[in-house]
């Protein structure tokens, strides 16, 4: 088992900047690829980004690429979502999500965090 818990969530301005972090405890960290997800009200949760274990791979969704950024630290058992320029369209619920090295299917996740970007 692998608990997750996401932080860093609030109400921002839009061209502001907030900082995510997701904190797990449960099982070796580095035995997992970690990934961001976000659901807006009405709509399906989405992909945002992911991190392979070792941080030598990052993938984003089209929507966020060049504005948010993913990493982690190992030592901290710890996922960040560093996210700029936000967008009143990037509101949503945040959700970090683990999943074991070689599976395709995150099995893990957070209680999400709540991210509000007004206009």
């Amino acid at each position: 088992q692998v608990q997750l818990v996401d932080s860093g969530g609030g109400l921002v301005q839009a061209r502001g900047s907030l900082r995510l972090s997701c904190a797990a405890s449960g099982r070796t960290f580095a035995n997992y690829d970690m990934g961001w997800f976000r659901q807006a009200p009405g709509k399906e949760r989405e992909f945002v980004a992911s991190i392979n274990w070792s941080s030598s791979r990052t993938t984003y969704a089209d929507s966020v690429k060049g504005r948010f950024t993913i990493s982690r630290d190992n030592a901290k058992n710890t996922v960040y979502l560093q996210m700029n320029s936000l967008k009143p369209e990037d509101t949503a619920v945040y959700y970090c999500a683990a999943r074991q090295i070689y599976y395709s299917v995150y099995r893990y996740w957070g209680q999400g965090t709540q991210v509000t970007v007004s206009s």
